[in-house]
């Protein structure tokens, strides 16, 4: 029999204490209905698309014009204050999405702007429009950042067209899922790799020269380098990368002055996905975050105004920024 160090009836006590409180709790959750599953979450200055969203599959690399809704990107709730005046920046894949976003809260801010794509002509017409109706000055930059040449070139253009360069934001992304890690081709992961990871280093180490004490790169990584994907080993591979470059990097700038940091978003509704997903997936995009619903490129941009301006980041280096819909 075990030793106790207790009487007997302290014990049942204790034991009927336990039930008594189980009761209680087991009667007020028989009383409640079952509460209905929330809807998606609305928190921002506008409501936002939810799933389902009508089926899609588009050839890459995505065009914005295509996507069903209209990615949102212009934020018109917000405020311009001067946090980039007399900046330039240098945004990859601003042709879209996400950069398209940011090019338009930069040029709010003050910013002029070079937008490097790869194809999207139309895309990066609308965007280039976009940015010079706030004001601003931006140039549209056609190519492939996997090349180091066309970095180059890419870089060496804009310092002579606006006059210099402050900020970089590498973001050109190529995503395309492979369910069968066996059917992951090496010319589907060299591609990956080559834009995701390449590209990057391409631009960052291109743009670097050009860049003085208080200037910024920012990278965009993804929820995926974080957490991985099962279906996106390859893309996850280059995104946890792409982390890893940017806290590497930014210490070895900090001798610049130069500030390095990443923003590592969730599902964002841009060309990227519909030019991944089968039509039936898309359609249900978002809908398992928690917020039930991606975010739109709009709801991002601001995190690269906040890492990009000295005014709102000067002690912020080396660090990943997560936006993924809550946990």
């Amino acid at each position: 029999m075990p030793t106790s160090t207790q009487s007997e009836s302290e014990i049942a006590q204790a034991a009927l204490r336990q039930r008594s409180v189980q009761r209680k709790v087991d009667a007020t959750d028989r009383a409640k209905s079952r509460p209905k599953s929330p809807g998606a979450m609305q928190a921002g200055a506008r409501k936002y698309p939810v799933p389902p969203f009508p089926k899609q599959h588009h050839p890459k690399p995505g065009e914005e014009w295509a996507v069903e809704p209209a990615p949102l990107y212009d934020a018109p709730f917000w405020q311009g204050s001067d946090k980039l005046k007399g900046k330039v920046a240098l945004i990859t894949g601003g042709d879209s999405g996400i950069g398209r976003a940011v090019a338009v809260l930069f040029a709010r801010e003050g910013a002029d702007v070079a937008i490097v794509y790869l194809s999207e002509d139309r895309d990066a017409k609308a965007t280039k429009q976009a940015v010079e109706a706030e004001g601003r000055r931006c140039i549209t930059l056609r190519g492939d950042v996997s090349r180091r040449a066309f970095c180059r070139k890419a870089v060496e253009q804009t310092v002579k067209a606006l006059d210099g360069l402050d900020v970089l934001v590498n973001n050109a992304a190529f995503q395309v899922h492979s369910t069968e890690f066996a059917d992951l081709t090496e010319q589907h992961f060299d591609t990956t790799l080559k834009t995701n990871l390449y590209g990057y280093f391409h631009m960052a180490q291109e743009a670097v020269p050009h860049m003085k004490p208080g200037s910024a790169i920012i990278n965009t990584g993804s929820v995926t380098g974080i957490e991985g994907s099962k279906e996106l080993v390859d893309y996850s591979m280059t995104k946890g990368g792409i982390h890893a470059f940017t806290r590497a990097l930014s210490g070895n700038l900090v001798g610049k002055g130069i500030r390095v940091n990443a923003v590592a978003p969730g599902p964002v509704w841009t060309p990227l996905n519909p030019s991944d997903k089968q039509a039936e997936d898309v359609a249900q995009f978002g809908a398992k975050t928690p917020m039930k619903r991606p975010a739109q490129p709009e709801e991002i941009a601001p995190a690269y105004v906040f890492l990009a301006s000295p005014q709102c980041s000067s002690y912020i280096t080396g660090e990943i920024l997560p936006i993924i819909g809550g946990y």
